[in-house]
């Protein structure tokens, strides 16, 4: 399993252009399951995800996929773990992970 966070590289009026391709993109890999849990940093300089385990090389490709990183506006960071310990109604995630 991995967390990533997405980083702003441009400021917030030249990531709103591609908030929406990027929603859609998020829901695509949500439905796939390829990524478990999305949201936004607090204050917004980006986001994070939760992925799915799957071999980095796959995530990497995924990753270069996201319309903020086509349009130069925001940049990724990938750290990956193995779940142990989950609250319960959560298990799933140890499967995922």
């Amino acid at each position: 399993m991995f967390v990533v966070t997405v980083t702003y590289t441009a400021p917030l009026a030249e990531v709103d252009p591609w908030r929406p391709a990027h929603g859609d993109w998020l829901k695509d890999l949500i439905s796939r399951r390829l990524l478990l849990a999305v949201g936004r940093q607090v204050p917004l300089v980006g986001g994070v995800y939760l992925a799915a385990k799957m071999p980095v090389e796959e995530l990497d490709q995924l990753l270069a996929t996201d319309p903020y990183v086509l349009n130069g506006v925001a940049s990724h960071s990938v750290v990956e773990f193995e779940p142990l310990l989950v609250a319960p109604g959560l298990e799933d995630l140890k499967r995922h992970g």
